[in-house]
């Protein structure tokens, strides 16, 4: 009987590659499993202080000496701003001490780049990619004392500037998909070597690069290596001076002004120069992988948290005293909706990121939710400045001093784009990946059937049976569940078994892997929330208002679920409830939540610059100014940027003048 079923269930199972697998067995499990198990606890999870190793002061230097410039690269002081940010050390954050790094906690990391993206975007990539994934961070785990003594000191100041090939005309999201491919050969010099031709764009920091990471598809046709190295996913380490390594050209990511290019030519690689050595060859996408949750877990939503702090703590102030119709936007109910709307998706991104981060001070590497992270906050942070702009509107389409929200509308797409587009987390590896890899029970039974080992079969299986039955009658009767959010996430987890006895068919049935995820990425968040108000109790009723709103939306998804799962649904039926919507009382309770409760804008306006010089301090400022400066402080805020006509005998000097230039410019290519 068991071997039936075990044969039965190899059938359903999903086909996994070997680069799926290695994803699966990276990274830790922790409030992700907790979902999956029904039950959530987050009372062992504390916001100790951590020292700051890493003066604030060094920040506000950076940011008042260069913040304002619009385009950092290609620009006559790229040069002279990568050479302070590198002497500076903030290039460092990763690196031990012991080769003249700052390593800092990730709670640290994140408020530095929170803050440095909140002014300049670009000043906030910039710093944000050599401490997260790349060479620097691979070294660390995976190079040889020898290949860390010689870079991580260099890489700690500013000396090598980093970037990391991975991306190229045939390989984006799917990383190593049609990826570029080296040969293990012996040169003339009788030298072991990898000869492999690179076409790399994407790359972040590649135009200004002298230190590059490659990752490649290493062949080994004749058995050349040795040392335990393998063919497969390679991770390589070369300086820019390498004979035909070239940085001829860069991309313009929407006009973003930060430093993103092409790397290419023709390149023979002392096998030396892999990660780790020789024998690392092969293991490369294991290496990312277990590198990979800085990146999506805490740069990119730092990057989110800066623009949608920023935008909310911009539009607020500026509703309140912008006048329309004599009476401030904040009075409108149109622009209040909104403004609900930019706070709600605000505090979620800020609490999620505080918890996050300390998940992985604690050690962690949740790569489930790191996914869950780079996902929701980079979507969420795009809805926050569709609203803002919205009710900023004319001040926000025309460029100018005051324009505070165009760097990060134009910024938006980018962070979506980036480290996997959301489109494949969203509908693949939130929950595809999530369910194998975070639900307690799953994973044990599928290694057995990839081992195909009958015996850890029948435990697992034993497991996983009495794990969903007893969940199953747990939902029937909500037990030992008394809020709203306990018993959603009782029920989510008892519809994903259901959910997983699709199999394989999972894959493509992407609308219903993308509205579990959803389920799945809203409890998380709404965890988040209630850890966060244990920890700071800033606004109970924001709080409530948080949490209610996430669950109401997780059951207008849970409902279209159930109704997709054809006869299976009627086990399911007392998972269905009716949806409570939001109120239009609930709304007007939070912005006067808003205006009363000091304490919330003061928790938003953490790691913003607020220098006095800025759009965001002068509109802060209004609130304490009154009679004729409040009216001329108010006139030079609601102003926006006047450019002097070109007169019509100028306009063909000028474009002939611009044409020159392009000529020249792809003349030089």
């Amino acid at each position: 009987m068991m071997l039936r079923i075990f044969n039965q269930v190899k059938k359903i199972i999903p086909k996994i590659s070997d680069t799926e697998l290695i994803a699966l067995r990276s990274g830790t499990t922790c409030i992700d499993k907790d979902i999956f198990l029904g039950k959530v606890d987050t009372s062992n999870i504390k916001t100790n202080l951590v020292e700051r190793k890493f003066n604030n002061e060094n920040v506000e230097k950076l940011l008042k000496k260069y913040g304002d410039v619009e385009k950092v690269y290609p620009s006559d002081q790229s040069d002279e701003i990568l050479e302070y940010i590198g002497r500076n050390k903030f290039l460092s954050f990763l690196i031990d001490e012991k080769y003249g790094g700052i390593k800092l906690s990730v709670s640290e990391l994140s408020s530095i780049l929170t803050k440095i993206a909140s002014h300049n975007p670009a000043l906030g990539v910039i710093t944000m990619v050599p401490n997260s994934l790349g060479p620097g961070e691979l070294l660390l785990s995976y190079g040889t004392e020898e290949q860390k003594q010689k870079y991580l000191p260099k890489l700690a100041n500013g000396d090598y500037i980093p970037c990391f090939g991975l991306t190229g005309p045939n390989n984006g999201s799917d990383a190593t998909g049609s990826i570029d491919e080296g040969e293990v050969v012996i040169d003339e010099n009788s030298k072991t070597c990898i000869n492999v031709v690179i076409n790399k764009r994407y790359i972040t920091l590649g135009p200004v690069a002298n230190l590059v990471g490659l990752a490649f598809r290493l062949n080994d046709p004749y058995d050349l290596l040795d040392k335990g190295g393998k063919e497969g996913v390679t991770v390589a380490l070369i300086e820019n001076n390498l004979s035909g390594l070239k940085q001829e050209t860069h991309h313009n990511p929407l006009n973003a002004g930060f430093p993103n290019g092409t790397l290419k030519g023709s390149l023979k690689i002392p096998v030396e120069n892999i990660i780790g050595g020789e024998k690392n060859a092969g293991n490369g996408w294991k290496m990312l992988m277990e590198c990979l949750a800085a990146g999506r877990g805490v740069c990119l939503p730092a990057t989110a948290n800066a623009s949608s702090k920023a935008s909310l703590y911009g539009v607020y102030h500026y509703a309140k005293h912008r006048k329309q119709f004599k009476i401030p936007l904040v009075k409108m109910e149109g622009v209040q909706s909104k403004l609900v709307n930019m706070m709600y998706n605000t505090w979620l991104i800020q609490c999620s990121v505080e918890l996050t981060n300390r998940l992985l001070d604690n050690g962690e590497k949740p790569a489930v939710i790191s996914a869950i992270m780079k996902q929701q906050t980079t979507d969420r942070a795009r809805d926050v400045l569709n609203d803002g702009m919205d009710i900023h509107a004319g001040s926000s389409i025309c460029l100018g001093e005051n324009n505070f929200m165009e760097k990060y509308y134009r910024s938006a797409p980018i962070g979506i784009t980036v480290e996997g587009s959301n489109t494949l987390t969203r509908n693949l590896i939130i929950f595809g990946q999530g369910l194998n890899k975070s639900h307690p029970y799953i994973y044990p039974v599928l290694d057995s059937i990839l081992n195909d080992n009958l015996e850890n079969f029948k435990s697992s299986f034993k497991n996983i049976v009495n794990h969903s039955l007893g969940l199953y009658f747990k939902s029937l009767v909500n037990y030992e569940a008394s809020s709203q959010l306990e018993k959603q996430t009782l029920h989510f987890a008892n519809l994903a078994n259901f959910v997983a006895l699709k199999g394989g068919a999972l894959k493509s049935e992407q609308f219903l892997s993308a509205d579990m995820a959803d389920i799945f990425s809203n409890l998380y968040l709404a965890h988040s929330v209630l850890w966060y108000h244990k920890q700071y109790r800033v606004s109970q009723k924001l709080t409530d208002y948080c949490v209610e709103r996430l669950c109401s939306e997780n059951q207008i998804i849970m409902n279209r679920v159930i109704d997709s799962l054809g006869p299976m649904k009627f086990l399911l039926c007392l998972s269905k409830k009716k949806v409570t919507t939001m109120s239009y009382n609930s709304h007007k309770e939070i912005i006067s939540e808003m205006e009363k409760n000091n304490k919330i804008m003061d928790f938003v306006s953490q790691d913003l610059y607020l220098d006095e010089t800025t759009i965001l301090a002068k509109l802060k400022k209004l609130d304490r100014l009154s009679g004729k400066e409040y009216d001329e402080l108010y006139d030079e805020i609601i102003q926006v940027g006047e450019y002097k006509n070109i007169k019509k005998d100028e306009r063909k000097e000028t474009w002939e003048k611009i044409e020159e230039n392009k000529k020249i410019a792809h003349d030089k290519i």
